[in-house]
């Protein structure tokens, strides 16, 4: 028989995810922090990481918004194909919990209902929600809130295949040139190369999620990685855009095969607010305590 997670449990872990997402940066950014304090070479730059972390640890310790731009709440969905959720609709259940988290944690409702009437919804739903049917038992819900400054500065290019590895890697840089100042840095830099449009820039998304700064588990697409990284700190825009040496803390690229005829490239840059928290709730036989 198949094992039940009922509706109830998801919508508190998506609550208690949007709120712990929006007040507690991950460790991996707050080391990344104090690694670039030591190596940033411009002194305006080094007090903007100063800064940086004593704003992460005051929302962490006084449970506020480490960001005002508290984002659209991006969702990773992964299910278990021996799951049945009960007491509900999925969906309903994660829009739900949403809902409570950004009433609870008073964090900045941000989705309007129609993108040309720009009403608000008032609540900060629906989520922009991916789902993915995996083996097992369990559902894993990773919720990832992606404000606008950086979000913004995505781009998307069906390069040519003759264009090749450098022309993806020189759309990669140009379009965090292009970007600035205006996502925040020190950034993320997601890449998405491969499969049709909208599968490049589901990776590159999704490719945020990683610890900041591991490598692709490939060894010829983290050396990839590496060169981007060096490629965008040498453009100098810095912390903030207020020039320095650390632009960006990480470059995430993940692939997918793709047509004969195709490359897309695509690019979704996180500001240094990179904020992903998860939990994996275990199904259980009906009425196993």
């Amino acid at each position: 028989m198949p094992k039940v997670i009922h509706v109830d449990q998801i919508v508190e872990a998506v609550e208690e995810l949007c709120i712990g997402a929006n007040y507690d940066l991950g460790d991996d950014m707050m080391l990344k922090f104090r690694e670039a304090l030591q190596t940033e070479e411009s002194p305006l730059g080094c007090e903007v990481f100063e800064r940086l972390i004593e704003n992460a640890t005051i929302a962490h310790e006084e449970r506020v918004p480490m960001c005002q731009d508290t984002g659209m709440t991006v969702i990773f969905v992964e299910l278990g194909q021996e799951v049945m959720i009960t007491g509900g609709a999925l969906k309903d259940a994660l829009n739900e919990g949403v809902r409570r988290g950004y009433e609870k944690g008073y964090l900045r409702k941000s989705m309007v209902k129609d993108p040309f009437d720009r009403v608000n919804t008032g609540d900060n739903t629906p989520a922009i929600i991916h789902y993915d049917i995996v083996p097992g038992d369990q559902l894993k819900i990773t919720v990832a809130p992606k404000g606008a400054g950086s979000e913004n500065m995505g781009a998307l290019k069906m390069c040519k295949p003759s264009e090749g590895l450098e022309g993806a890697i020189q759309f990669v840089v140009d379009t965090v040139e292009k970007a600035g100042g205006n996502p925040c840095p020190p950034i993320i830099v997601g890449v998405g190369v491969g499969g049709s449009m909208e599968k490049a820039t589901y990776l590159a998304k999704k490719s945020l999620l990683r610890q900041v700064g591991e490598p692709n588990a490939e060894k010829r697409l983290a050396d990839i990685e590496q060169e981007i990284l060096k490629r965008v700190n040498k453009l100098g825009i810095g912390p903030q855009g207020f020039g320095g040496t650390n632009t960006a803390l990480g470059v995430h690229l993940e692939v997918y095969p793709t047509h004969i005829a195709s490359l897309p490239v695509a690019v979704n840059i996180q500001c240094h607010a990179a904020r992903h928290q998860e939990v994996v709730l275990k199904g259980r036989q009906e009425g196993e305590e």
